[in-house]
C-alpha cells in the first residue's frame, strides 16, 4: 500500500464515521423530540434506512434548528438534575451540629467570641 492508497483511506474512513456520527444524533434527536409523532418518527426512519445521504441532509435543513434547541435543553435539563443531586448529596449538616462544631471551635481557641455569636445566629437562620 502506498502512501496515496493509505491517505484516500484514511480521508474515505474520516468521512464515513462523519456521517455516522451524523446519523447517530439524527436518530437520537428523532427519539428525543416528543412533539414529533410515532409516525413521522418511522417514516424518517425509513427514510433514513433506503435513501441515507439524501434523508439526512433534508433532516438537517429542515428539522436542524430545532435539533440544537432539543440538544440543549437536554444539556440544560441533565445540568439541572446534577446540580439538584449535588445539593441533596451535600446538604448542609443540622443547625445543632453546626453550633456544636463552632462550640469546639470556640474552646480550642480557634475563633473568637463574636464569630462564635455570628456561626450560631447563622446556624439559626
Amino acid at each position: 500500500m502506498d502512501f496515496w492508497d493509505f491517505f484516500w483511506l484514511m480521508v474515505y474512513s474520516f468521512f464515513f464515521v462523519a456521517y455516522l456520527m451524523v446519523l447517530f444524533q439524527i436518530v437520537a434527536d428523532l427519539f428525543r423530540d416528543r412533539e414529533l409523532s410515532g409516525w413521522w418518527k418511522a417514516l424518517w426512519i425509513i427514510f433514513l434506512i433506503f435513501l441515507p445521504v439524501l434523508t439526512a441532509l433534508v433532516y438537517l435543513i429542515a428539522r436542524g434548528r430545532g435539533m440544537a434547541q432539543r440538544h440543549l435543553e437536554g444539556a440544560v435539563r441533565a445540568q439541572q438534575d446534577a446540580e439538584s443531586y449535588i445539593r441533596q448529596v451535600a446538604a448542609p449538616s443540622a443547625p445543632a451540629d453546626q453550633i456544636a462544631s463552632a462550640k469546639a471551635l470556640l474552646d480550642a481557641g480557634t475563633i473568637a467570641p463574636a464569630e462564635f455569636e455570628r456561626l450560631k445566629a447563622k446556624a439559626l437562620a
